[in-house]
């Protein structure tokens, strides 16, 4: 199978009322087109973006009609690939990369559905061989995360995720990682394992490493595990910052709102030169990097930084 043909298509800036992902001023304008079009009347949300915070009934009944046409086409998708993988058990790699591929068809899927504005930036960085790592504050990440990185990423999950039905046997079957967070021990075991199966397959990794869901969006400390996989791998850590996703989607809410979106690859940090006796300070430069970057309603509270120009 062609997959680079198939991504190409996959990834191809259709549909460009929902997808600006030029990193240009026409990016900017489409995206100021799209949001000011939807409604005269529109509210200044916490990331500096306009739209349309409008939370009365009938706003609710289209958000519950794009969720539920969100899972019944995830089960969907789901469900073929769960059979492609079936014949594939033989062949790891192969699961890896029809695993990306069913990512990259659900995730772009039900952000269409979803209908938020999206601007991604960045896209030259977004091929590398590498460690991407991205805040998280929604569900409208994960589905970000499943349509944007390469063919040849896995993931890492708590081992609970196998419960999931369907989802989480496909997770499994697409040779993704599992580790045990209940078990320091054991986590850095399963670390381990993941960083030679990415070197000896040559493959990427997707990990938060804020390790679980922000609550209110603003960024979370980081936990150590991606600069232990960078040590163990030299992978170089592309950073993926998500902007407005915890408007459009707040934690423990069934309302999408029509915030605008946006994804911005940076460019890759080198990990070749770094030493075991020097973590902590990674953890910090990296996270520094996002606080940098982030808007001010997603940086840690008491944090007050002149954004980059």
């Amino acid at each position: 199978m062609e997959n680079d043909g198939v991504n190409s298509f996959l990834r191809s800036r259709k549909m460009e009322g929902l997808f600006c992902t030029r990193p240009t001023q026409d990016s900017a304008e489409c995206s100021q087109k799209i949001i000011v079009s939807r409604n005269e009347s529109a509210c200044k949300t916490l990331t500096g973006s306009w739209y349309v915070n409008n939370d009365g009934w009938i706003s609710f009944m289209i958000s519950w009609a794009r969720i539920i046409a969100c899972f019944v086409s995830m089960m969907v998708t789901t469900f073929i690939w769960a059979l492609i993988m079936a014949v594939l058990v033989p062949w790891p790699c192969q699961r890896i990369r029809q695993g990306n591929i069913y990512g990259h068809v659900t995730g772009r899927m039900l952000m269409w559905i979803l209908g938020n504005p999206i601007t991604i930036e960045g896209t030259e960085y977004a091929n590398e061989r590498a460690i991407y790592i991205s805040n998280h504050a929604s569900p409208i990440d994960i589905f970000l995360i499943m349509w944007l990185t390469p063919t040849g990423t896995v993931g890492i999950a708590k081992k609970e995720i196998i419960w999931y039905p369907l989802f989480g046997q496909l997770y499994v079957l697409a040779s993704h990682l599992r580790i045990d967070r209940s078990n320091p021990t054991a986590a850095i075991e399963s670390m381990k394992e993941a960083a030679n199966a990415v070197v000896k397959n040559n493959l990427s990794l997707i990990i938060f490493p804020e390790g679980t869901r922000s609550e209110n969006g603003r960024l979370l400390p980081f936990k150590k595990g991606f600069v232990h996989l960078a040590l163990q791998t030299r992978r170089p850590i592309v950073p993926m910052l998500l902007t407005g996703t915890h408007m459009a989607w707040r934690k423990g809410s069934l309302h999408v709102r029509p915030a605008p979106l946006t994804v911005r690859y940076l460019p890759p940090i080198r990990t070749d030169d770094w030493t075991a006796d020097r973590i902590d300070d990674y953890v910090s430069m990296v996270h520094d990097i996002y606080v940098k970057h982030l808007p001010e309603s997603q940086r840690p509270l008491g944090v007050e930084i002149n954004r980059p120009t």
